[in-house]
């Protein structure tokens, strides 16, 4: 992850860890992902009726905004899946640049609220 995740300025910190704050931090700093967030909770969390789905969603979304709210770690890992997917002829190649990606998105999953 990149310095500038971890807390540099121009790059949001972490809200608390409730679906209402990621959401509102969301809304406030990465919008793009609002719709497929809302689309996600409205299917299998709103409609469920069961609430043992609620830790696997903050745990996609959480790593998700983690992301997103930094512009360019956003670009770097969408950079790497693109190239895996479309621009690699070689497969050791793809799964390099495929577990670089993995790694950031892991990484970026166990960041706490306020980093």
């Amino acid at each position: 992850m990149t310095t500038a995740a971890m807390g540099e300025p121009g790059i949001p910190p972490m809200p608390e860890r409730t679906p209402k704050a990621l959401r509102e931090a969301i809304v406030q700093h990465a919008p793009q992902l609002l719709p497929d967030f809302d689309a996600h909770w409205k299917r299998y969390v709103a409609d469920a009726y069961d609430i043992t789905t609620v830790p696997a969603f903050m745990a996609r979304w959480w790593g998700e905004y983690a992301i997103a709210r930094d512009p360019e770690l956003d670009a770097h890992v969408t950079a790497l899946e693109h190239r895996a997917a479309h621009e690699c002829t070689d497969a050791a190649e793809a799964k390099a640049l495929l577990e670089e990606a993995s790694n950031i998105r892991h990484m970026a999953a166990r960041t706490e609220p306020g980093q």
